[in-house]
């Protein structure tokens, strides 16, 4: 099955981009960025950011744009027989238009990839055609995935990791 990633939830002069891989079966359905109920990331971005992440999406957005983080998708189309990044097909992803994003928002400082698999498909697909120059100006983290399959990790010890954002933020 053919899947399509979202458009960016970028705000004013965005200071981190939080680069996924692909959105899973419940954000497509929802057309919200992690909205499985199992997913840590919006309980580890309201930890980071003070909010409360039972608010509506559209709250929790607004959160992090005010923090200066927006979101996006490493690739723009694959295909996916269901919601797990290691079912991609790798001879059908297509990648968005990171590096014209990346000239359109020179606030960007900083990338967490959420997981592995953003943070390979950004290194084969994306970071050979990106000017030397913008990688020179971004840094580039793996993070480790919010994901329920990433159940390897303690919450804990993905928060503690996540916190990385803090230098490059703005805290209420």
């Amino acid at each position: 099955m053919v899947v399509l990633s979202f458009d960016p939830e970028i705000g004013h002069k965005p200071a981190v981009l939080i680069l996924g891989s692909m959105p899973g079966r419940r954000s497509l359905e929802t057309s919200q960025y992690y909205a499985h109920p199992r997913n840590y990331f919006w309980k580890i971005m309201g930890e980071i950011l003070g909010f409360d992440p039972s608010l509506s999406y559209q709250k929790r957005i607004s959160n992090l744009q005010s923090a200066g983080i927006g979101l996006w998708d490493v690739l723009k189309a694959c295909e996916r027989e269901n919601s797990l990044d290691q079912n991609i097909r790798p001879e059908s992803e297509i990648p968005n238009e990171l590096g014209i994003f990346l000239e359109e928002h020179q606030s960007i400082r900083a990338i967490a990839f959420n997981g592995a698999k953003s943070w390979q498909a950004f290194n084969h697909l994306v970071m050979p055609n990106l000017p030397p120059i913008t990688l020179s100006q971004v840094e580039l983290r793996q993070m480790p995935s919010t994901s329920p399959a990433n159940a390897g990790i303690s919450y804990i010890d993905k928060l503690e990791s996540w916190k990385w954002i803090n230098r490059w933020i703005n805290n209420p």
